[in-house]
């Protein structure tokens, strides 16, 4: 149904970024390359997750909140894509299973931010000051309960795009693959 664009298919604003990702990684992405067909969505969904990437979360609770949102919305490359980049910052392995298998986290504070996290998605952001107090006692900031509706806007755009286009997981990543479980 989508094109896997490559730089030459694809439309003129999305050629520049798909070069770029292309050298970075050393292959287009499936993702990216179907992305392409609306270079503005591409684009955006760089500069959003660039602007998470800073934000004053540190790295694993940036993970667990987009693996919070991909389980959510059932995107298993995003499952993938992030399960890798867990191992890559030395996620503990009970931590990785907990978010692929939406088990518990034995973390009290990564535990609190994935329970945030799903409410704010919920209640499309009318969680309520006592929620937000909670959210506070577990050591995060107001700045940081507003990064995460940064964090939940970026991968809510990319997980739809992907489920959308049907991105099929790529080669480097199978290792990782994920698919989701049927309700219990």
């Amino acid at each position: 149904m989508f094109a896997d664009h490559t730089v030459e298919s694809a439309p003129p604003a999305a050629r520049r970024i798909l070069s770029a990702t292309e050298r970075q990684l050393g292959y287009l992405p499936a993702a990216m390359a179907r992305m392409a067909e609306a270079p503005q969505l591409m684009d955006g969904f760089l500069k959003l997750s660039g602007m998470f990437e800073n934000t004053s979360l540190d790295p694993l609770a940036r993970e667990v909140l987009i693996m919070t949102i991909a389980r959510r919305n059932g995107c298993h490359l995003c499952m993938a894509m992030h399960t890798a980049k867990l191992v890559g910052l030395s996620a503990p392995p009970a931590v990785i299973a907990a978010l692929r298998d939406g088990e518990p986290l034995d973390d009290p504070r990564l535990a609190e931010l994935r329970r945030f996290t799903e409410d704010v998605a919920d209640a499309a952001g009318d969680v309520g000051e006592a929620r937000v107090a909670t959210f506070l006692s577990h050591g995060f900031t107001r700045r940081q309960a507003l990064e995460v509706v940064l964090g939940i806007g970026t991968y809510t755009l990319s997980t739809l795009a992907n489920r959308l286009t049907e991105a099929p997981v790529d080669e480097p990543l199978r290792e990782f693959a994920w698919e989701p479980q049927p309700a219990r």
